[in-house]
């Protein structure tokens, strides 16, 4: 079953029309982490700040959506970030969140491979990222895409990956 969902998974760029459900994914991603213990402060974002921000003038970051059905069923959030010693961008992941009756049937590894065919397209040194340390789920996850762990303060880890490393 999971191998028939994986190639009926697809990945689209958000466009402005989807601004309500880009909000709707922030808040269950903070849902997430709130019951992990990994945030407990207040959203404050709104779907206005998300038109300016993600659809204005200068886009401050990008969406991908994984959709199963033609129901979107999880998302990533994504920015580049540029170092001028490299002289190359790189992606920094602020968030990845699939829907918890989705988990472990290819949405999440679907989404990571759209981000690294981004990242192999512009050029990117690597691709960036924090988790939680509770999040042992997700952390074996990023584990097995060949991601590591960079560094840890408190319950913070830092991930590094470069997906073509072992191409």
């Amino acid at each position: 079953m999971k191998r028939s969902l994986s190639r009926s998974m697809k990945i689209r760029s958000a466009t402005p029309d989807d601004v309500s459900l880009i909000f709707s994914f922030i808040q269950k991603k903070s849902e997430f982490d709130r019951n992990i213990g990994a945030f407990s402060g207040v959203l404050q974002v709104s779907e206005d700040k998300i038109r300016k921000t993600l659809f204005g003038k200068i886009p401050f970051s990008y969406v991908l959506f994984a959709e199963f059905s033609a129901h979107e069923v999880g998302f990533a959030l994504y920015g580049f970030r540029y170092s001028s010693f490299a002289g190359q961008p790189s992606i920094w992941l602020d968030d990845l969140y699939v829907d918890d009756e989705m988990r472990s049937q290819g949405a999440g590894a679907a989404l990571m491979a759209q981000l690294a065919q981004i990242a192999k397209e512009n050029d990117c040194s690597h691709l960036a990222w924090n988790a939680d340390a509770r999040n042992t789920r997700g952390l074996r996850f990023y584990e097995r895409l060949g991601a590591e762990i960079t560094e840890q303060h408190g319950n913070r880890c830092f991930l590094r990956w470069v997906p073509w490393a072992d191409a």
